[in-house]
């Protein structure tokens, strides 16, 4: 008989063994004879029973000194195992109830024909086109009717210098007291300008004697 079901120990003296479920009925238990030996000290001799009920497995505890357990439950009577089920002796002792492995499952899928897996395309990826530049700002136009932002700095032109009234009057009554003087000084080198150059006395308005 193949073995459907096994338990893997998960924690206890062999943790990680194998312990395949052939039989119809099952001993767990310290002694050697046992179907499922386990040699530890919360273990009794003859611990548990399993028995196979049509495809499933049915654990009884046998009076056990420290129990068995179903998935952290303590059972008084019969319980159907259903893979997954973690069954504990005592504190340290845990199994893991699973289907068991079918290598003939393996040998049967190796050599079927594989199947022709046709490859999905991949979508073609699409280029991200490039940012366009924002254009530069058009500089601005002055026109005839705008105002100015900020006061405009006018060129003053250098204002021109004027000769002050008081100056010109001066300067013109100075020249007139000189004209005097020159109108005198002639008259009184007459004689000397009639000696010198008589013919321009009458011009001036003199005569020589």
């Amino acid at each position: 008989m193949a073995a459907q079901f096994q338990f893997v120990m998960r924690s206890g003296p062999n943790t990680g063994k194998i312990y395949p479920l052939e039989a119809p009925e099952i001993i767990i238990g310290r002694d050697a004879s046992n179907g499922v030996a386990i040699n530890d000290g919360e273990i009794s001799r003859k611990h548990a029973r399993l028995s196979l009920h049509g495809s499933a497995y049915v654990i009884q505890d046998l009076g056990s000194t420290n129990g068995s357990f179903v998935n952290g439950q303590r059972i008084t009577g019969s319980q159907v195992l259903n893979p997954g089920d973690t069954v504990s002796f005592g504190e340290n002792i845990v199994l893991m109830y699973e289907a068991a492995f079918d290598p003939n499952a393996t040998i049967i899928a190796s050599s079927q024909a594989p199947r022709t897996v046709t490859p999905v395309p991949r979508p073609v990826p699409v280029p991200i086109p490039a940012p366009v530049p924002a254009p530069a700002p058009a500089p601005v136009q002055a026109y005839s009717g705008q105002v100015p932002a900020g006061p405009v700095l006018m060129a003053i032109a250098p204002a021109k210098k004027k000769f002050p009234i008081w100056l010109i009057i001066v300067i013109l009554f100075l020249l007139v007291i000189c004209a005097c003087v020159g109108i005198f000084v002639i008259i009184d080198q007459l004689s000397l300008w009639c000696k010198i150059v008589p013919f321009l006395v009458p011009l001036i308005g003199g005569t020589c004697a």
